[in-house]
């Protein structure tokens, strides 16, 4: 077995040249996929695995399909005090200004359940979709990065398509609409994940968000009952194929994080891990998931404390990564859209890499 002194690591931000992993001597160049791997294996990498931005190292990259070829896609245009587009299921988004994501104007079923009845799916199944994702995979094997495959989470579409009030009030009133809705959603989302893993990709990304900031969405039963096993479908189509599942969720997810883990997610991306307790995520979790955060872009960025960054950093690591694995540095993509200073960032990205090279030690698991 190689020590993590025995490992000679890529320098931050340069890119692998394609000759990681050969033996030299004792010493052994890791390319970021291994480190990656090693780290979702809990078996202890050299160092954290980075997942940052704003011109910090990251250690792995997506891929996606093309459009499907009856896509009703349009892309964003600007009106009088608004933007707009269409995306590719039919659903129309506004926003108020270029940097935010906006929300469902119009959902593609909004007005009745009966259109769903005629409605046509956009047809993601074709090989030809992940000609350009496979040459792309191929390329960042290459260099040496962990590849992610872009595929869309069933509760996302659906909400979408009968926007986010409506569906709400149909998981109580219309369950059994609710739960055909997302079977046929998963089943073409399940294909889609065989279709990335003979592009060859490492892991699936997806996300949705299922919290406000003091609670789910739905009631927890509810979830178990109509969502969960959407859930267990998915991520059992990954794992059948040797693939990892990522996955995104913004707001107070605390009293399903077990069922997300029971179902089969590695990582949980989460912007505010602090809402959830760096404690409890390492109490409740650490050796079962990982957790793929920036600091808190809630709490910790919002203090302008550039001292309080770092510990966070600091915090995050020795408390979620001392598993063998567990932890993987993040950053968040608009400091506009947060009113952050990207310096505050940077103060984190840096702690990340000062505090998470090398790697903290394994010291036990609460699973165990």
């Amino acid at each position: 077995m190689i020590s993590g002194s025995d490992i000679q690591l890529p320098q931050p931000g340069v890119k692998p040249s394609g000759n990681e992993g050969q033996a030299l001597g004792r010493r052994t160049v890791m390319t970021s996929r291994e480190i990656v791997r090693m780290s979702l294996e809990f078996a202890g990498p050299p160092r954290i695995p980075y997942g940052m931005g704003g011109g910090f190292p990251r250690d792995m990259h997506g891929v996606g399909r093309k459009g499907a070829p009856n896509s009703r896609a349009r892309p964003w245009k600007q009106y009088d005090g608004y933007w707009e587009m269409v995306d590719e299921m039919g659903n129309i988004w506004r926003r108020l200004e270029s940097i935010t994501k906006g929300e469902v104007y119009k959902g593609v079923i909004e007005d009745s359940w009966d259109l769903l009845d005629s409605y046509e799916f956009p047809r993601t199944d074709g090989a030809d979709l992940y000609d350009d994702a496979r040459a792309r995979c191929k390329e960042l094997h290459e260099k040496g990065y962990f590849v992610l495959g872009s595929v869309g989470w069933p509760f996302n579409i659906a909400r979408y398509m009968r926007r986010m009030e409506n569906f709400l009030a149909d998981v109580a009133g219309e369950k059994e609409r609710v739960k055909d809705l997302m079977q046929k959603i998963t089943d073409i989302r399940e294909v889609e994940i065989y279709r990335m893993a003979e592009v060859g990709v490492d892991g699936i990304m997806s996300g949705e968000d299922w919290g406000t900031q003091d609670r789910l969405l739905v009631h927890p039963k509810s979830f178990r009952e109509i969502f969960k096993p959407c859930f267990e479908q998915l991520c059992g189509a990954a794992h059948s194929r040797g693939l990892s599942v990522w996955f995104h969720s913004c707001g107070y997810v605390t009293e399903v994080l077990e069922d997300w883990v029971e179902a089969g997610i590695d990582v949980c991306q989460f912007d505010q891990p602090e809402l959830h307790g760096i404690d409890y995520l390492s109490e409740n979790f650490g050796g079962r998931m990982h957790f793929w955060c920036p600091v808190d872009i809630q709490k910790t960025l919002q203090t302008g404390d550039p001292a309080k960054v770092e510990a966070a950093a600091r915090e995050y690591i020795e408390k979620l990564g001392c598993f063998g694995g567990g932890f993987i540095a993040g950053y968040y993509g608009s400091n506009e859209a947060i009113g952050v200073d990207p310096e505050l960032q940077a103060v984190a990205c840096r702690a990340f890499m000062k505090y998470g090279d090398p790697a903290p030690k394994h010291i036990y698991s609460h699973s165990s």
